[in-house]
């Protein structure tokens, strides 16, 4: 039997309100001297969360640690990836992934990521496209039926 590492997908999974909630008693039990472990692990389960705005507060604790700790920017920068994709900022996801996977090319969990992330950004680009080119039609037709209407004047 292989061993297989979760892909991106299993973020869409949140951790039960109660397992959250450790993660938050002890990220608030350490106060002002939080360790960079811990708050990691609260970051994690916020990025993991359905709330957009635990997702932002994931992100942001994330970007914390990706600046204050260098010996931890490898790890965050898959999370960092992952909770911009989820918060729908893709280009921040793109180029958080790419940095991982410039490191680590190998990488299954992040070139699981990239494939998701293109997966969206090409999806709306569709429906970008889908809808100006709605638009485009109905703005012909009325100005068609304008049209016609001046000329029979």
């Amino acid at each position: 039997m292989a061993f297989t590492l979760p892909d991106a997908a299993d973020a869409d999974s949140p951790l039960k309100a109660e397992e959250l909630q450790v993660l938050r008693a002890q990220y608030e039990k350490e106060g002002f001297y939080v360790g960079v472990q811990t708050k990691f692990n609260y970051a994690w389960g916020l990025i993991k969360s359905s709330s957009r705005n635990e997702q932002q507060e994931g992100v942001r604790l994330l970007s914390d640690i990706f600046r204050t700790a260098p010996e931890r920017r490898r790890e965050c920068l898959y999370y960092l990836a992952l909770g911009n994709y989820k918060l729908g900022n893709y280009a921040e996801a793109r180029r958080y992934n790419d940095l991982l996977l410039e490191h680590e090319p190998a990488n299954l969990q992040a070139s699981s990521l990239r494939d998701l992330i293109d997966d969206k950004v090409a999806k709306e680009g569709l429906m970008g496209v889908a809808i100006l080119s709605g638009v485009a039609i109905a703005a012909g037709v009325v100005g068609g039926m304008l049209f016609r209407g001046a000329k029979r004047r």
